[in-house]
């Protein structure tokens, strides 16, 4: 199995594409930090900002006709700042954390390089004729899917690791280093402030988003097993995943909706206590994922094993 992984990582790595993928990933990561940062000192400026966040929540906290809701929310707020204040911890968004947060959004990048080389590992076999080659070997079938698939899933977590390791270097020069030991601070419902790690968090943030990309490469993975055009793998692996969250938005105004696939993918919202719909909780999205994930897999093998490669 190991030997067919080398080989598979072989094809993958040898490619100038890979490489152009890769450094192309660098580049984006580092043209987000410059454009969300500043541009100006705010180590002085926020302190300005809480305290007069904190002054006009107090004075919306008066009007007696805003909803309980929102009340909780801003008396939350106030806790929040005042305690930034008093220990002199300024903004996650105004450091390198939060630079770092910020660029897990380039997970998708991540995840659309990653579709582009699932589309590719079954399908291009069948395009230039190789997959003789691989199954002439003693290796079974089931081994060279695996090994085909474990693959892919090292390639997205290689480029999830150069992208996080680029986002704290660049974040980490435009913001200063000297807030890596800033906390990530969390109001409970009794409006107690607690400190908790903030790589703890941003990890937690970028490992939900690895689950999201996880299942969207299953997803190119199982396609990839269906047909024999690789463009046409990746053409169509493509497309599911940038109308996905199109068709999500549609199908929520069903109740049944939340069991699409694309609804639960992204798991970050629970962080926040913010489910995408009423009724979903994070057990629920998980138990949705392994369903549609078990699914991928079965079709994937199953595919795979009854194909013909005589023609």
């Amino acid at each position: 199995m190991l030997n067919l992984i080398q080989n598979e990582q072989m094809k993958i790595y040898r490619r100038l594409r890979t490489w152009i993928l890769g450094l192309l990933l660098i580049v984006i990561v580092v043209l987000a930090g410059l454009v969300y940062h500043p541009g100006t000192d705010v180590s002085d400026k926020w302190k300005v900002s809480a305290v007069e966040t904190i002054e006009h929540n107090k004075k919306e906290l008066e009007n007696n006709s805003l909803p309980d809701k929102f009340k909780q929310e801003m008396k939350e707020e106030i806790a929040l700042q005042q305690y930034m204040v008093d220990h002199n911890y300024p903004p996650a968004d105004y450091t390198l954390w939060g630079g770092a947060i910020r660029a897990s959004g380039i997970i998708l990048v991540v995840t659309l390089f990653t579709v582009i080389i699932a589309g590719d590992m079954v399908a291009g076999e069948f395009t230039w004729g190789t997959i003789k080659l691989l199954l002439i070997r003693p290796a079974s079938r089931a081994k060279i899917l695996l090994s085909k698939y474990i693959t892919t899933l090292l390639f997205a977590v290689t480029l999830l690791i150069v992208l996080f390791i680029t986002a704290i270097i660049v974040n980490g020069f435009l913001y200063g280093f000297q807030s890596l030991g800033l906390p990530h601070l969390k109001v409970d419902a009794e409006g107690q402030v607690h400190e908790g790690s903030m790589l703890v968090f941003t990890l937690a943030t970028y490992g939900l988003k690895l689950i999201e990309l996880v299942m969207i490469v299953t997803l190119a993975f199982m396609i990839s097993t269906v047909f024999r055009s690789a463009s046409l793998a990746i053409g169509i692996s493509i497309f599911i995943m940038f109308a996905g969250q199109i068709i999500t938005m549609l199908l929520l105004r069903y109740s049944w909706g939340k069991y699409f696939l694309f609804a639960n993918t992204d798991l970050t919202p629970y962080l926040k206590g913010q489910p995408l719909a009423e009724g979903m909780t994070l057990g629920f999205s998980i138990v949705v994922l392994v369903v549609y994930y078990l699914l991928f897999i079965l079709l994937s093998w199953e595919i795979f094993r009854r194909r013909d490669v005589a023609a």
